[in-house]
């Protein structure tokens, strides 16, 4: 893990760390198509209802500690670029023991936690009891699939993403394999896939270590006493508590958009969640120049170099917005025929289309916000980010409650872009202090 000279910010350095971030997010919905074919060979729908009931309970918990991912990312990168290998290799270590700490107490607290999630969940009994049975195998990697998330903040730090690739490949390719031999050819049913992604995200988990192996050949990943640090200790828990709170109010604007959606109707309601697979395709393919400018501001920022910051931000937007650019086109084009294959209920085809507009201009409305914030996580400036989120939340709020009366549901995909809009605006007013961070001496 020893640091090389200074390497240049190119476009061919921030292609090299975005693509394979790109082509790991794209394996992500395969799996899930996957997941739910080999459940739907069994001849019912009970099967399908309890592994996606399930994933989401599941996917929903993990989610409270994305702030991992993304803190261990704006730490190491810093460190890495200040020259302090030691406390690189300390912050793996850190990011692995509270990931699985985190799963453990996932594994003990599980009784409370999915008692929880199915007081407000839609499920049968039928569906409940099988999804109980799938949870109940799948909780027991839990404390792999969170140790991932630091794992993965560690490598794009450091600009490792062809091992993010190679980690998310396999974990998927071996799902895959294991969902159709334990499925289809021993016939376990929901049992087979929740153990088919049991040992899939264990095995990715070994599979990270190995690729993070040159830094336990250095005794710094076991220095107790840096470890456990109390001002770095302080410090990674400052940032990551900002990130949790900006990303619980993200989630507040997403959920209250769903339930503000189902009262009209049904068929706005399915259409609404047609055209939110939208964004989530956005998200993927823009997670890679985020992630890529995460790594570059960070290590910019630990060296204090103004200008490589600078860089590192505006080439990385400038192909954020060339993507974005290319997915506006994409939907314009080809947006109803997406939508049909995603939807077969004609009334539903037809109101997604009504909405469709804001889809195609929701990639460039949201670039600023998805951009800024992987510039903020990787100078970890956690505080701009909640503040900055507050602010977005009410703008929204404001939004909602002028625009939701007047449009209906249009007012309510209007609110949504708006407070897109507002993040990013609010994000680019703080930016300045980035670059002057970077120019104080180091401390």
């Amino acid at each position: 893990m020893s640091q090389a000279a200074p390497e240049a910010i190119t476009h061919r350095r921030i292609l090299k760390t975005a693509l394979p971030i790109v082509l790991a997010n794209a394996t992500v919905p395969i799996l899930g198509a996957v997941d739910t074919g080999v459940v739907g060979q069994m001849g019912a729908a009970v099967p399908i209802g309890a592994v996606g009931i399930g994933a989401v309970i599941l996917s929903g918990l993990y989610w409270i500690f994305g702030f991992l991912r993304m803190g261990t990312t704006g730490l190491t990168s810093q460190a890495y670029g200040a020259g302090r290998q030691g406390e690189v290799a300390a912050m793996l270590t850190r990011a692995v023991m509270i990931g699985l700490a985190a799963g453990l107490f996932m594994i003990a607290a599980q009784g409370m936690l999915f008692n929880a999630a199915f007081l407000v969940s839609p499920a049968s009994g039928e569906v409940e009891a099988m999804a109980r049975d799938y949870l109940g195998i799948r909780v027991w990697s839990a404390p792999a699939a969170i140790a991932l998330y630091g794992l993965t903040g560690w490598l794009i730090a450091l600009e490792r993403t062809r091992a993010i690739l190679i980690i998310q490949l396999w974990m998927n390719g071996l799902n895959i394999g294991l969902d159709l031999w334990f499925v289809l050819g021993l016939g376990w049913g929901v049992e087979g896939v929740a153990f088919a992604t049991f040992l899939a995200e264990w095995s990715g988990f070994g599979l990270a270590l190995w690729m993070c192996r040159d830094v336990f050949g250095q005794p710094a990943w076991r220095d107790w006493v840096r470890v456990f640090d109390r001002a770095r200790l302080k410090e990674m828990a400052s940032v990551n508590g900002d990130i949790l709170l900006r990303s619980l109010m993200l989630q507040g604007i997403f959920i209250s958009f769903l339930f503000l959606g189902a009262d009209f109707g049904d068929v706005t309601l399915a259409a609404n969640q047609v055209l939110m697979q939208f964004l989530q395709i956005t998200a993927y393919a823009l997670d890679g120049f985020a992630f890529a400018v995460e790594a570059l501001v960070g290590q910019a920022l630990g060296a204090r170099n103004r200008l490589g910051l600078r860089r590192a931000s505006m080439l990385s937007s400038m192909w954020g917005i060339l993507c974005v650019a290319g997915l506006t086109v994409i939907f314009a084009l080809t947006g109803g025929w997406i939508i049909d294959l995603m939807a077969t209920s004609p009334d539903v085809r037809m109101d997604a289309r009504v909405y469709l507009p804001w889809m195609v201009a929701a990639p460039l409305m949201g670039v600023a916000a998805w951009m800024l914030d992987g510039i903020f996580i990787g100078a970890t400036q956690s505080r701009d980010m909640r503040n900055m989120m507050f602010v977005s939340l009410l703008v929204y709020i404001g939004a909602v409650f002028v625009l939701l009366p007047i449009w209906g549901n249009h007012g309510l995909w209007a609110a949504l872009l708006i407070s897109f809009v507002a993040r990013g605006v609010t994000l680019a007013v703080r930016y300045p202090n980035l670059e002057r961070l970077a120019s104080a001496p180091q401390t």
